[in-house]
């Protein structure tokens, strides 16, 4: 008879993660219970509440679980724009589906909805930490600060977009991609300012 392996506590969190992630893309923020998890992980409902203390910990450590992930992936890419290997567009889509596809908006949502603002606490500061790593303060405060903007206006577009994003843009008859066009032009320009800067 096959044995399981027994797995460390850092694995079992990331494996339950991964589980939560999948089912918050498949049946939304709601769906994201300790049973569901532990369901879907081969858990005690027990073992669960030993790694994140209660549902609300669940979707705290998801919140940052995704906030690491998708960070990490808009970090490369806009060091790969910056290289030339990539373009402003990538850096948005990105963004963009972080929340759209990801569920990053639904879950942001459904916090707030259900009072537990200080889950978003960790998608915030993990934002903030990948601005400031791509733009150290002491290089250059008013480049950090126009990278704050940016990220602000792109991130404040994504998540209004994954909120109610399709259906003002059809009420209105404007493209789906209205907003993700309009990030691109703001990144855009950002760009075309920070290169004349540092020629100049």
């Amino acid at each position: 008879m096959a044995t399981r392996k027994r797995l460390s506590p850092e694995e079992s969190r990331a494996i339950a993660l991964q589980a939560a992630r999948s089912l918050l893309i498949e049946a939304g923020p709601q769906a994201v219970t300790l049973k569901a998890v532990g369901a879907r992980v081969g858990r005690t409902h027990a073992n669960l509440l030993h790694h994140f203390g209660s549902a609300a910990g669940l979707q705290r450590d998801l919140a940052a679980h995704l906030a690491n992930t998708v960070c990490e992936t808009v970090a490369e890419a806009i060091r790969a724009s910056r290289a030339g290997l990539g373009s402003p567009r990538e850096v948005v889509d990105l963004a963009f589906d972080a929340f759209e596809r990801e569920g990053g908006g639904a879950l942001v949502s459904w916090m707030l909805a259900t009072g537990h603002e200080d889950a978003i606490e960790p998608l915030i500061e993990t934002i903030h930490g990948m601005v400031d790593d791509l733009h150290p303060e002491e290089e250059n405060h008013e480049e950090t600060m126009a990278a704050h903007r940016v990220t602000h206006t792109v991130v404040l577009l994504a998540l209004g977009q994954s909120l109610i994003g399709a259906p003002l843009a059809k009420s209105l008859q404007l493209p789906a991609s209205v907003a993700r066009d309009i990030a691109e032009q703001f990144v855009t320009q950002s760009l075309a300012v920070r290169a004349q800067t540092v020629e100049s």
